[in-house]
């Protein structure tokens, strides 16, 4: 390469635009941080590379974790949809699986995403078993495509029960609807999801519907963005799996970018400790609104088939298993009516923001409780938004609203207020890692994000957890699993056959074939990969039974067996349970195929610290910061200045431009040697 050749990652969230930037010629990186804006996201994506990119001409490739698709979910801000349905069935979306929002509330609303007047039925019927009961009049359909433009309409989604068993009629049907639709925002069910569960396909592909007008003009204007500043550089949107697709993709299928931001934070993590020889990680990735935990075991993240964004918006769509909570920066610490001091989850986001932004909030938040025991400079906050924080007026906020009512003084006040906040965070990862059968001590927690460093010892102690893998870039660490994501692409396919009745030959034919087509994608983005890589895996149960296990099938060149099954089922059920049914027949539900082009590796040493100083010569200050009811005189030290191996014991403050870094008394840090902080209990703390 005779000159730069930068790869890019940019990770948009609600309060900053975070860019990782890696030089492809030299090896070297470098972050950036934005603040993000709101109305158009492409106008902070573009300011945010131009910091550190004069010539977008010299930018290879773009990855992006965008959160256009889940705001909009959240927010109900989608497009007018509508719905063509099976007679009998436009009710399904609403009815869900008669659950309701309060589990023991005598009331409960809900508002689907599509509104009943904008769910339209034809007359057509497929039987469980693929029988085609009653043809679709395509003509029918025509008609109630054209109500539903003529109402409004911008996108569409068509859906026929049973598609999963035979989609002819729906395929007719979508082809009816393609050719009077006046542009490509119609999902066809079955094309995103052919599997059982007529709730779960229905909601998955009417959301994808929905999201599709806004995703689709969201990337026209970040494509229209980058080629006025003459970039030629490919772009690629990280999935909600962990795995990236292109544009195209991702305008066809926007409901595979829900919660593609924090996925990419846990691949990021996920590269991170396996470089540094930490297989066993919690991933905790703290913003200015949430807390996302996520575990990675024997240097793997898990993935959950289905997830709910909100509650009545469930995505049947492989996602990296991620719990968040409402314990973020901006969290609002306020005291109930029964006189207890509750964090969130109501948030002051970005906008006001915490009292100490002094843009018009009153309520203290977590923000504002570091602030005041001393562990955020108030002269240096991150991102660029702010030349100082106003440590007076959440001084007094935290008085007034936490302090007084409790009879606490402020700092004691805004001790407790971290003490709520870490405690839910402690929940959440006993959530993940106790709940699930984990032994948290044989895990190392990985706090990134604007402020998880300032919560580490408190993770460690609360949870009893091994250490904990600062990164790098905490800040930026999302925007970094941009650029170490590979490229993925899911399907999935009703079988639903008792094993002793599968078709076993005929199944491995279509699993091939499907990953064939799959491995086409791949080679229509003009992405360059290493290797690609099949994933073969069966959702199987015992006769009688609800809930399935994921059965990973070995893939090879030799065919798939029904002993060969039966075994991996046997093991996969006995590594769930602890032991096997007998003389129960056994069903295979569905089959799912995965794959993957594994990108060119990112050697983790890019991390290393250049010219690295001793600890004393990076020492920049010290402040007091109070901690378990008392002041302490703590040094600040300049993080990225330091050597590898050097240590520094707590308490201690490190500072960089994305994070900052508390080290709580009794606790020691070392870099080692990919520039990452490895926090410990000292000696006599263990």
């Amino acid at each position: 390469m005779s000159g730069p050749a930068y790869v890019v990652g940019v990770d948009v969230g609600g309060t900053f635009t975070d860019v990782f930037i890696h030089d492809q010629t030299t090896g070297t990186v470098s972050i950036a941080k934005v603040p993000s804006t709101r109305n158009d996201q492409s106008e902070g994506f573009v300011e945010g590379i131009s910091q550190r990119i004069p010539d977008f001409s010299e930018i290879v490739t773009v990855i992006h974790g965008t959160t256009v698709g889940t705001n909009a979910l959240l927010e109900k801000k989608g497009a007018r949809t509508g719905i063509i349905t099976t007679r009998g069935f436009a009710d399904v979306l609403e009815m869900r699986r008669r659950d309701r929002p309060t589990t023991w509330g005598l009331r409960g609303r809900f508002d689907p995403v599509v509104s009943r007047v904008d769910r339209l039925e034809v007359d057509e019927r497929v039987l469980a078993d693929g029988t085609v009961l009653q043809p679709v009049d395509t003509s029918q359909v025509a008609k109630q495509a054209r109500v539903l433009l003529s109402s409004g309409c911008e996108s569409v989604c068509v859906f026929f029960i049973n598609g999963y068993a035979n989609s002819q009629n729906e395929i007719q049907a979508v082809e009816a609807v393609r050719s009077i639709w006046p542009t490509s925002y119609v999902t066809a069910a079955t094309e995103l999801l052919p599997e059982i569960r007529e709730f779960e396909r229905l909601s998955t592909a009417a959301l994808n519907a929905y999201l599709q007008p806004v995703v689709s003009s969201y990337l026209d204007r970040l494509q229209t963005a980058l080629k006025k500043r003459q970039s030629k550089s490919d772009i690629l949107i990280v999935q909600s799996n962990g795995g990236v697709m292109s544009v195209d993709s991702a305008r066809q299928f926007p409901i595979r970018t829900a919660l593609s931001g924090p996925a990419a934070g846990v691949i990021a993590a996920q590269a991170i400790a396996n470089a540094a020889g930490y297989p066993n990680i919690i991933s905790c990735d703290m913003g200015g609104t949430s807390f996302d935990v996520s575990l990675v075991a024997d240097g793997k993240s898990s993935l959950a088939a289905q997830s709910s964004i909100e509650y009545g918006m469930v995505v049947r769509s492989p996602m990296i298993e991620i719990t968040t909570i409402g314990a973020g920066g901006g969290s609002i610490a306020s005291i109930d009516e029964g006189g207890l001091l509750n964090v969130g989850p109501e948030s002051a986001g970005s906008d006001p923001g915490p009292v100490c932004y002094g843009l018009g909030n009153t309520r203290p938040t977590v923000t504002d409780a570091n602030l005041v025991l001393g562990r955020i400079n108030p002269d240096r906050p991150i991102g660029g938004k702010l030349d100082r924080l106003d440590i007076d007026a959440a001084r007094i906020a935290i008085e007034t609203d936490i302090g007084k009512p409790l009879g606490l003084s402020t700092e004691d006040a805004a001790e407790a207020v971290l003490q709520v906040a870490n405690a839910k965070m402690a929940g959440a990862i006993r959530l993940v890692s106790i709940e699930r059968g984990h032994d948290p001590t044989r895990f190392a927690a990985m706090p990134f994000g604007g402020g998880g460093a300032l919560h580490t010892g408190a993770l460690i102690r609360e949870v009893g957890l091994d250490a904990a893998v600062v990164p790098r870039f905490p800040g930026v660490t999302s925007a970094l699993g941009c650029v170490v994501a590979d490229m993925r692409h899911d399907r999935v396919q009703t079988v639903n056959r008792l094993l002793s009745d599968l078709d076993v030959a005929a199944m491995d034919c279509d699993m091939r074939d499907g990953a064939s087509a799959l491995e086409a994608l791949l080679a229509e983005a003009g992405v360059t990969f290493v290797s690609t890589e099949r994933q073969f895996e069966l959702d199987m149960l015992y006769l009688g039974q609800t809930h399935t296990v994921a059965v990973p099938i070995e893939v090879s060149d030799a065919p798939i067996s029904v002993e060969s099954i039966q075994s991996a089922f046997e093991q996969a059920y006995r590594a769930a349970y602890g032991r096997l049914l007998s003389d129960i027949p056994v069903r295979v539900m569905n089959y799912r195929i995965a794959v993957i082009g594994r990108r060119p590796h990112f050697d983790m040493t890019a991390f290393r610290p250049m010219n690295g100083k001793p600890a004393s010569e990076c020492r920049i200050g010290e402040r007091q910061t109070y901690s378990g009811g008392r002041s302490w005189p703590t040094p600040v030290y300049e993080r990225l200045a330091l050597d590898v191996d050097e240590t520094i014991a707590g308490p201690a403050l490190l500072e960089q431009d994305d994070t900052t870094i508390f080290v709580d008394p009794g606790l020691v840090a070392r870099v080692d040697t990919f520039g990452n902080l490895i926090i410990r209990k000292t000696e006599e703390q263990s």
